[in-house]
């Protein structure tokens, strides 16, 4: 399905050459103020351009169909379209009878008989990240107005690893662009991880087992296109430690912890303490490098090498789009608090 949340409802639809493409929210609070304007510091952010994004470039203004007027919403649905004005489909008639490695492509084609629409890899494209953006963008303004202590969320997200080296250590900056210069060099691609932060948050959010925070946020995150794994706290490293070494204990009567290890979560709810998660990129999948594959209008293996205009590492426009996938999911759990 194509719609996430229960009292704060995400929808997006569209494909990456379609006319356009969108978010429908359902569920959003009347008389927030919301303009154009507030979309475009995270549609920044998001933005290709950079060294090792891709060449495609779209204007990405939003446009309200219904639930806006007079810079508030409305209460009704709130309808957000982004026009497709850069597009070049013959790249991809190719890939009906050779889906490319790592796509959705052949899976597609079974699953809708041949139907779905391949340019630009259609519905799945990294493309439907950018009605996602703007899910968060409006999810962060639920989370500013519901506030009433004084200290509001905060969800900030940014690279730590680029091709296995982490980003924050001196001297590895030089060292990470070296990889991507030699990965699009080449023809190839890299992943990334990215590490979000949020603070803020009163304790007990969220419900045990199937609506715990991490399966909600863990949900949505693997709905972001590329997504290989997702930690919480000490992650995998919890696996290693001893139970003393794991354990937060407990330091105020705010509950305020000497140790994060956990991410801010126990029995499924917010603690209290900052939230805590990583998220790991596979490398983009479409590379000019050639790939020996399967043709299957010939029934033989053939060389691929996929056209078109690709990131050589997506994750480094990523951490806006992991923040607003954190923020769908606390306005969700928030208005339905407040109820």
């Amino acid at each position: 399905m194509d719609t996430f949340g229960r009292n704060y409802r995400v929808s997006v639809f569209g494909e990456s050459h379609g006319p356009a493409i969108g978010v429908l929210l359902d569920g959003v609070p009347a008389g927030i103020g919301l303009s154009v304007h507030d979309f475009m510091a995270d549609i920044d952010r998001r933005r290709s351009g950079a060294k090792g994004t891709t060449p495609r470039k779209e204007s990405d203004i939003p446009h309200f169909v219904s639930g806006v007027y007079e810079d508030h919403t409305t209460g009704a649905p709130l309808a957000v379209i982004f026009r497709n004005e850069n597009t070049r489909s013959q790249d991809y008639s190719l890939f009906r009878s050779v889906p490319r490695p790592g796509h959705a492509d052949f899976v597609a084609g079974v699953r809708w008989h041949g139907f779905s629409d391949p340019r630009g890899g259609g519905h799945f494209s990294g493309r439907l990240t950018l009605p996602l953006v703007a899910a968060g963008v409006v999810a962060k303004k639920i989370l500013a107005a519901s506030d009433r202590s004084g200290h509001p969320v905060s969800i900030a997200a940014g690279l730590e690893e680029i091709g296995g080296v982490p980003v924050s250590e001196p001297g590895h900056e030089a060292l990470w662009e070296r990889i991507l210069d030699q990965a699009m060099q080449e023809g190839d691609s890299i992943g990334g991880i990215v590490g979000c932060t949020v603070t803020g948050l009163a304790p007990g959010l969220g419900e045990p087992f199937f609506d715990s925070v991490e399966s909600l946020l863990s949900h949505i995150v693997f709905a972001i296109p590329g997504v290989r794994g997702i930690e919480f706290g000490d992650g995998f490293r919890a696996a290693r430690m001893k139970g003393s070494e794991h354990n937060d204990v407990f330091v105020s009567s705010r509950g305020e912890c000497a140790t994060n290890g956990a991410g801010g979560i126990n029995g499924g709810m917010t603690n209290g303490n900052p939230l805590v998660f990583r998220v790991a990129f596979k490398p983009t999948s479409s590379i000019r490098k050639t790939q020996r594959t399967f043709d299957f209008s010939q029934g033989e293996m053939t060389d691929l090498e996929v056209p078109g205009r690709h990131d050589a590492c997506f994750a480094l426009r990523t951490p806006v789009i992991v923040e607003a996938a954190a923020a769908i999911v606390l306005a969700d759990l928030v208005l339905t608090a407040a109820r």
